[in-house]
């Protein structure tokens, strides 16, 4: 992925479908559109002046269509393309032609396909971009070969808050491992909803599951805590019973720490949810003193600002942010972790 805001090309002759796009686009943190194109020849030159990272590209345009447009443009110019366009019948020829991928316009008139649309619309952006581009320099120091990781902890009012999260980010990224309150069996639910809505998969973890790209892991609910061990060149998942941390089981202490012992620091993003409590403060800090980068949920976006505020006061956080702003700074950071 780009460091920063992944930066789009909206292209269509349709001015109304290009409003759409545009301001679909713009309400996500980690997304800008630098351009407008409406057709081929204006798009050629926007891509010029603007090297965006990404370009959403209609197929029925005035002076040349899509396909061919295509055919032209990425033997010279390497940028990923979703194709949006009502031509459902021609996905398969943009795909030959070399397009990232085709997601077919919805029907203008009904306000449920529309706003499915829009919600789908992201993640296929972030999607192109962590398919397509080669890998980048690590960032801000980041290291730690195939074994970074993410780690990510909540309670109450984080269900919502971990989902939202979790919908945003791309599948380009190091395995994510999370401890989110709940009873036995409702994480396995709640992971198997997760995964049918998300660029990443996600499920339930199990003992001895290797942390890998594109996959996050939730501790399963109910007697065993969730840790992380690193063998060799690979992380995997290991459940222990044991007794309550924090009032928890599984407890996202128990998962901080773990990470904070096995994993080298700069190659980890911590990141602590609203919650009841403090579970997870201390191990955020240990994760912190080790060379994380750590995230809070700030208080006002908190349905309970228990755990991160615990964090906050005792300097756990690297940075405070709203919810809505979380899933973005994940991905600025943990691009160049590998």
């Amino acid at each position: 992925m780009p460091a920063g805001k992944i930066r789009v090309l909206v292209v269509d002759d349709s001015l109304f479908f290009r409003g759409m796009l545009v301001r679909g686009l713009s309400s996500y943190t980690d997304i800008e559109v630098v351009g407008e194109a409406y057709d081929p020849y204006d798009a050629r030159d926007s891509l010029q002046s603007l090297d965006p990272d990404v370009m959403t590209l209609d197929i029925e345009m005035p002076n040349m269509n899509g396909v061919e447009f295509l055919k032209i443009l990425l033997p010279q110019w390497k940028i990923p393309v979703v194709v949006i366009s009502s031509r459902g019948d021609l996905a398969d020829a943009v795909k030959r032609a070399g397009a990232a991928d085709f997601f077919q316009k919805p029907d203008p008139k009904n306000p449920e396909a529309v706003k499915s649309f829009l919600a789908e619309l992201p993640k296929r952006v972030r999607y192109a971009v962590s398919k397509t581009l080669p890998a980048h320099q690590p960032a801000r120091g980041g290291s730690g070969g195939t074994n970074a990781i993410i780690a990510l902890g909540a309670s109450t009012g984080g269900t919502q808050a971990t989902a939202r999260i979790i919908k945003e980010l791309p599948a380009d990224l190091p395995g994510i491992v999370i401890v989110q309150h709940m009873p036995p069996d409702f994480t396995r639910m709640y992971a198997q909803s997760l995964d049918r809505d998300c660029a990443l998969t996600v499920s339930e973890a199990r003992e001895g599951d290797v942390v890998e790209r594109g996959k996050a892991l939730i501790a399963p609910g109910g007697e065993t805590h969730m840790e992380v061990q690193k063998r060799g060149d690979k992380v995997y998942i290991h459940l222990a019973r044991g007794e309550k941390v924090n009032g928890h089981c599984p407890s996202v202490d128990t998962l901080f720490h773990s990470v904070a012992r096995q994993m080298p620091g700069r190659s980890v993003v911590g990141v602590l949810l609203t919650g009841m409590g403090a579970d997870g403060a201390r191990g955020l800090l240990a994760l912190r003193k080790a060379g994380a980068y750590t995230l809070g949920q700030d208080e006002k976006s908190s349905v309970v600002y228990g755990m991160p505020r615990e964090a906050y006061e005792i300097g756990a956080v690297t940075k405070q942010a709203p919810l809505e702003q979380i899933a973005g700074l994940i991905v600025k950071y943990a691009q160049g972790l590998r």
